[in-house]
C-alpha cells in the first residue's frame, strides 16, 4: 500500500491518541483497506438485520445474493448495489468461486442446510459467516470445521451477544469479583411461535425452542462463569398436546448445568408463550442481572454487592450488533486473526444441546 506523506502523519498522531481511545487505529486501518464482500445466503427475516448492519459497517459491504426467490433477490440487490450477475440460486451457487467480489459468505438459513452450505462455500474458497445454531448435530458441526480448515477459510459463528458492549462489561465485572464468588445463574428465553414456519418442522430446525433461544441462556451460562458443564439434567413438556404447531416437536424445556466449580445454572426455552429473556448471576457478595436481553437492542443490566447498586443500558439500536459482529469477522479475514467465536464454540454448544435432549428422553 502505497501511503503519501499526510496520511502517513495523521497515522501517527491517531496511533498516539488510541492510547486513550482504544480502537482508533483498527478503524484507520479499516478505511485503507478493500471492503469484505459478503454473499448473503438465503434472504429472510435474520438477512434483513444482518445487511442492514453491513450497510453501516466499517469493513464490509455486500457483494452477492443467493436466493430461491429470484424477484425477492432483484429487489434487495437493487437497495444494496448488487448487480444482477451477481444474485444465484441454490443449484448454481457454486458459480460464486469466480466471483472476485466476494470474500465470504453469511449463511442465514434454516438450521438443517447450514452444513451444505458451510461446506460449499469453503470449497468454493470463501470464508464463512454462519448463523447459530451452528448445524442440526454435533457431527455436522465438526464436518463444516473440517471442511474449513481444509480450504484453509475462516469459520465464525454468529453468537452476537458475545461482541455486545454491555454483556462484555458485565462479563469482566463478574470475572474481577464484583459480586463474589459465584454460586449460581439462572437464564430463560422464549416466544410464542408463530404457526407453520421452518422452525416447527423437526426436518428444518433439528430441535425446538432450545435450538433457537435456549441457546442464549447455555451461552451466557458459559460466558459467565468462565466453565464448561460437567453434568445436564434436563425435562420437556408440551401443555398444548393438540397444537400444530408441536406435532413435531416438545413446547418448553427446562435443564440445569452443574460447572467444575460447583456452581448450578438452572435454564428454560419456549415456544408457547412470551418468556422474557433474562439472566441472572448470584454472587457471595451480590448479585447482577441482564434483562430483558438477548435482544437486537434494549440490552440493560442492574446489579448490587456490598451496599452499592448499579444500572445501566446500552442506548444502540439494531442493527448494531449485526454490525458489530460482521466487522470483526471482516477483520479476521483481513488480518488472518481467528474469530472469538469460531466453528469449535458452535461445536460446543450442539453438544451440550445433544446431550439436554438426550437428558429429557427426546430423539434427535
Amino acid at each position: 500500500m502505497a501511503w503519501t506523506r499526510r496520511e502517513f502523519t495523521r497515522l501517527g498522531a491517531l496511533s498516539t491518541a488510541a492510547i486513550a481511545v482504544p480502537g482508533a487505529v483498527p478503524d484507520i486501518f479499516a478505511q485503507q483497506q478493500e471492503r469484505v464482500g459478503f454473499a448473503v445466503i438465503g434472504l429472510g427475516v435474520i438477512a434483513d438485520h444482518f445487511m442492514r448492519g453491513v450497510k453501516q459497517s466499517q469493513r464490509c459491504k455486500i457483494t452477492a445474493l443467493v436466493s430461491g426467490h429470484r424477484d425477492k433477490a432483484e429487489r434487495i440487490a437493487a437497495e444494496y448495489g448488487v448487480p444482477k450477475d451477481s444474485i444465484y440460486s441454490y443449484e448454481d451457487f457454486d458459480r460464486i468461486r469466480d466471483n472476485k467480489t466476494v470474500q465470504a459468505v453469511y449463511v442465514a438459513l434454516p438450521n438443517s442446510m447450514h452444513a451444505e452450505y458451510t461446506i460449499r462455500a469453503s470449497k468454493a474458497g470463501k470464508h464463512v459467516f454462519c448463523e447459530k445454531p451452528m448445524a442440526l448435530s454435533s457431527a455436522e458441526c465438526q464436518q463444516m470445521i473440517d471442511a474449513c480448515k481444509t480450504a484453509n477459510v475462516k469459520l465464525m459463528i454468529a453468537y452476537r451477544m458475545q461482541y455486545e458492549p454491555l454483556t462484555l462489561k458485565c462479563i469482566e465485572m463478574v470475572r474481577s469479583g464484583k459480586i463474589g464468588d459465584v454460586v449460581a445463574f439462572e437464564g430463560q428465553f422464549g416466544f410464542n411461535i408463530q404457526p407453520g414456519v421452518w422452525r416447527t418442522k423437526k426436518a428444518l430446525a433439528g430441535g425446538g425452542s432450545v435450538y433457537d433461544v435456549g441457546i442464549y441462556a447455555l451461552q451466557a451460562a458459559r460466558m459467565f462463569t468462565g466453565e464448561e458443564p460437567v453434568e445436564i439434567k434436563a425435562v420437556a413438556g408440551t401443555v398444548h398436546k393438540d397444537d400444530p404447531r408441536f406435532a413435531e416437536m416438545e413446547e418448553s424445556v427446562e435443564w440445569s448445568m452443574r460447572f467444575p466449580s460447583g456452581v448450578v445454572a438452572s435454564c428454560a426455552s419456549t415456544y408457547g408463550g412470551q418468556m422474557e429473556g433474562f439472566m441472572r448471576v448470584h454472587g457471595k457478595s451480590g448479585a447482577l442481572e441482564m434483562g430483558p436481553t438477548f435482544g437486537y437492542d434494549g440490552v440493560t443490566m442492574r446489579g448490587r454487592a456490598k451496599g452499592e447498586h448499579w444500572e445501566e443500558s446500552n442506548p444502540e439500536k439494531d442493527p448494531k450488533q449485526f454490525e458489530r459482529e460482521a466487522d470483526h469477522f471482516a477483520e479476521c479475514v483481513q488480518t488472518g486473526r481467528t474469530p472469538k467465536t469460531p466453528g469449535e464454540e458452535g461445536l460446543r454448544d450442539l453438544t451440550y444441546i445433544e446431550k439436554i435432549y438426550e437428558s429429557a428422553g427426546i430423539k434427535l
